[in-house]
C-alpha cells in the first residue's frame, strides 16, 4: 500500500471513530455505567468436583475441567461404566452438564438437573422471581441444554434437532445484550439465539428434508450491554473467544463420527469479534465455514489475516445501523475493517428483504435462505450480494472456487 494510501486509510479511520464516539455519546449515550465481569474459568462445582475420589485407584481421579482437553475428557468418559457415569451426574450435574468433549446424552441430563435445582433455590428465596420462570421455561419437555451456567446474567447453550444423528449442524454466536434472560424472548425473535437457531433450522429442513440437521444457540460468554465501552473494544470478545475455541473443541469430539462435515458457525454482531479472535484456531476439522452478519468487524484487516481454514463469508444488509460503527480501530475502541467491504476477502452474500440488525434470519430473507445452503454445503444455490443490485461487498462472486 503507498504512503498515500496509508493516509486515506488513515484519515478514514479517524473520521469514523469520530462519527462513532458522536453516535454513542450523544445520540444513544453510553448506556452501561460499569463494565460487564465476564464468566471465565472452569464450570460452577469445581472444586467439589476435584475433591471426589469416588471411584478410587491411582489413575482414577477426576480430570481438572480448567486443564484437560475436550479430547481428554471425551476418553475420561470412554473409560467409564455406566454406573459411574451416572454417578458423576447425580453429584456433580454442574460440572458434567459443561464439560466440553462429554457425551451429549450426560449433558443434557446433567443440565436437566442443575437448572432445576436453580428453580427450586430461586423459588425458595422469591416465589414471583422472574429467573424462577425463565428456568422453568428450560425445564420443558423436548428442550436440550448442551450447557448451562448461572453465574453473573446467566449463559446457556441449547440444541434443536437431534445433534448426535445431524450430518449437517451450525452454531450461532450471538452479540450485545444477551443473557439467560434475552436468550429467547418472544420480543424481536429473529434477533435472539433461539429465535435464529430455530429459523436456520427450520429452512435447513426446507432446503434438503432427507438430511438430519442440528443447530447450536451457543451464549457461553458475557456479552456487552447497551452500546458503552464493552460493545467499543475487545475486553469481554477476549474474554469469549477461548471459551468459543473450547466449545468448538468439543463439537468436534462428540459429533465428529455422524457429521459429514464440521459445523458452519454464524456470528452476529459482536459475535464476530468473538469469532473473529476465535478463528485462528477454526482449521477445518472444526468448522467449515465462518459467517459474519451485521458485523462491527472482526478484529482484523483482511480475512486472510484471521488465519482460519474455514471459508469466510460475510452479510450486511442495506438498512443495519452497524454500518455507521464498523470499519475503524483507534485508541482500543472499534474492531477493526469491515468484512463487506471487498478489500477485506469475505465470501459476500446477498441479504436482500432483510431489515434492521437483527432481521438476518427473517422467513423470506435471502440472508436466511443463504446462510441454509451455507450449512448444508450446497454453494451452487447461494446468491452472491452483487446479485441483489449492489451494496457492501458488491464485487467477485462469491462462490469462486467453491467447486
Amino acid at each position: 500500500m503507498s504512503q498515500t494510501l496509508r493516509t486515506r486509510h488513515y484519515a478514514r479511520r479517524l473520521i469514523t471513530a469520530a462519527l462513532t464516539i458522536t453516535v454513542m455519546a450523544g445520540t444513544a449515550g453510553w448506556t452501561v455505567a460499569h463494565e460487564e465481569q465476564a464468566i471465565t474459568g472452569p464450570p460452577p462445582g469445581t472444586a467439589a468436583w476435584l475433591a471426589d475420589h469416588s471411584l478410587g485407584g491411582a489413575g482414577r481421579e477426576l480430570p481438572d475441567p480448567a486443564t484437560v482437553s475436550p479430547a481428554g475428557i471425551a476418553r475420561f468418559f470412554d473409560r467409564l461404566t455406566e454406573v459411574q457415569r451416572k454417578a458423576l451426574v447425580i453429584r456433580h450435574p454442574e460440572v458434567v452438564g459443561n464439560l466440553d468433549g462429554a457425551p451429549l446424552n450426560l449433558r443434557y441430563e446433567a443440565n436437566s438437573r442443575a437448572i432445576r435445582a436453580a428453580w427450586h433455590k430461586e423459588r425458595e428465596a422469591d416465589p414471583t422471581s422472574p429467573l424462577a420462570e425463565r428456568y422453568a421455561a428450560l425445564l420443558e419437555p423436548g428442550r436440550r441444554i448442551l450447557a448451562f451456567d448461572p453465574r453473573g446474567r446467566g449463559q446457556v447453550a441449547e440444541v434443536y434437532g437431534d445433534l448426535a444423528a445431524a450430518r449437517r449442524t451450525a452454531v450461532i454466536v450471538p452479540g450485545s445484550d444477551i443473557d439467560l434472560d434475552d436468550f429467547d424472548r418472544t420480543g424481536d425473535p429473529y434477533g435472539t439465539p433461539a429465535g435464529m437457531a430455530r429459523s436456520l433450522r427450520a429452512q435447513m429442513a426446507e432446503d434438503a428434508p432427507a438430511t438430519p440437521t442440528a443447530v447450536i444457540a451457543w451464549v457461553g460468554y458475557t456479552t456487552p450491554v447497551g452500546l458503552g465501552p464493552d460493545a467499543a473494544t475487545s475486553r469481554l470478545a477476549e474474554a469469549g473467544a477461548p471459551r468459543l475455541d473450547r466449545f468448538l473443541a468439543g463439537l468436534a469430539v462428540t459429533t465428529a463420527t455422524t457429521a459429514d462435515a464440521p459445523p458452519a458457525v454464524f456470528c452476529h454482531s459482536y459475535g464476530s469479534v468473538v469469532c473473529g479472535l476465535a478463528a485462528s484456531a477454526m482449521d477445518r476439522a472444526r468448522v467449515s465455514d465462518l459467517v459474519v452478519l451485521g458485523s462491527p468487524g472482526m478484529r482484523a484487516d483482511s480475512a486472510e489475516s484471521l488465519r482460519t481454514g474455514a471459508r469466510v463469508w460475510a452479510a450486511r444488509d442495506r438498512t443495519d445501523w452497524i454500518r455507521r460503527v464498523t470499519g475503524y480501530d483507534f485508541l482500543g475502541l472499534g474492531h477493526g475493517d469491515d468484512p463487506t467491504d471487498p478489500s477485506f476477502g469475505a465470501r459476500v452474500v446477498s441479504s436482500e428483504s432483510a431489515h434492521g440488525h437483527t432481521g438476518y434470519f427473517a422467513p423470506g430473507t435471502d440472508s436466511l435462505r443463504n446462510f441454509s445452503r451455507i450449512a448444508l454445503g450446497d454453494f451452487d444455490e447461494v446468491r452472491c450480494a452483487e446479485e441483489d443490485g449492489g451494496g457492501p461487498g458488491t464485487g467477485p462472486d462469491c462462490r469462486q472456487g467453491l467447486g
